[in-house]
């Protein structure tokens, strides 16, 4: 049995996953909206086109979004994924296009860890680049 999420929480990630779907919020504005809401990590799933995010409890909520018709590549090209996190840092990049390049560098998802202060990106056949946060 899951352990039930109080609505107000529900709602704030929703609506954090949403504004940065569009590429209205950063990395960092989105991190540390959800740390405020009490959400310790969070998975984006290219392939299932949703994001769960978790609470310490054990719980989590699920929010499906659409994510871009781009093929990912059956090996990640770690060099275009820093390329595209480079850019997200610098504020060059939005969620949308980074979506869109990392997709194209073969990244079918990636685990934030927002306790542990970093990333963990994924490719097709196993492959993980982590890329802590930035200080």
């Amino acid at each position: 049995m899951s352990t039930p999420i109080a609505a107000h929480i529900t709602e704030g990630i929703n609506a954090i996953a949403h504004a940065s779907h569009r590429g209205a919020k950063s990395f960092g504005q989105q991190v540390g909206e959800l740390m405020q809401l009490g959400v310790e990590s969070y998975y984006a799933d290219y392939r299932a086109r949703g994001t769960t995010y978790y609470l310490p409890s054990g719980a989590a909520h699920s929010v499906p979004l659409p994510a871009p018709g781009v093929e990912i590549p059956p090996a990640l090209d770690t060099a275009a994924l820093q390329t595209a996190i480079r850019g997200a840092q610098a504020g060059a990049v939005h969620y949308p296009e980074f979506m869109q390049l990392s997709m194209a560098g073969g990244c079918v998802g990636y685990l934030v860890w927002i306790a542990g202060k970093h990333v963990s990106y994924f490719g097709r056949k196993g492959e993980v680049h982590v890329e802590h946060f930035p200080s």
